[in-house]
């Protein structure tokens, strides 16, 4: 069993561009995962109707989606099992795989995201720079990565807070 996860942090108030962007984002990565710690695999998988989201899909697309911008778009390393992912077949593959997953499988393959990302993030010495994995029409600058995964984390902590208020009455964060 892996430990708890601490309740989030609040971003300091007096730093510079990345570290306001990296504390924000980290922020909602730890209400994310909180709102699945202590649910097992059926509550996890358990959706909010009419909703087919549960705690657990939004989990694993989370990993997906830090996967996708950090080490895809924005370092231009494709990685698994995104890379070969049966996509035309189920385009939702990230999410329908989750279910029947334990928290702590979630967790584990969420947080090892997380830190490819982050390593992505500090390793380059620009919040200009422009991802190398990226479309040509879609030249996003890291800054821009930032603030779209702060968006996106966000948005799904609110569904998560919802799923999870209705499955176990838990709410905050």
């Amino acid at each position: 069993m892996i430990e708890a996860v601490a309740p989030p942090t609040d971003p300091p108030g007096n730093v510079d561009e990345r570290d306001t962007l990296s504390s924000f984002l980290d922020f909602f990565r730890t209400v994310l995962i909180r709102k699945g710690q202590g649910m097992d695999a059926i509550q996890l998988a358990t959706p909010l109707a009419p909703s087919t989201l549960t705690v657990g899909r939004l989990i694993r697309h989370m990993t997906f989606v830090e996967d996708h911008w950090f080490s895809e778009c924005v370092a231009g390393t494709p990685l698994e099992p995104w890379a070969s992912a049966p996509w035309e077949q189920d385009p939702d593959w990230e999410i329908t795989t989750a279910d029947g997953s334990t928290f702590d499988e979630l967790r584990t393959g969420f947080e090892a995201a997380c830190a490819r990302s982050r390593a992505v993030v500090e390793s380059l010495a620009s919040l200009d720079h422009v991802g190398v994995g990226m479309p040509p029409d879609r030249l996003e600058s890291l800054r821009w990565v930032l603030v779209h995964m702060i968006e996106e984390y966000a948005r799904h902590c609110g569904h998560a807070d919802l799923i999870a208020e209705s499955i176990d009455g838990r709410v905050g964060d």
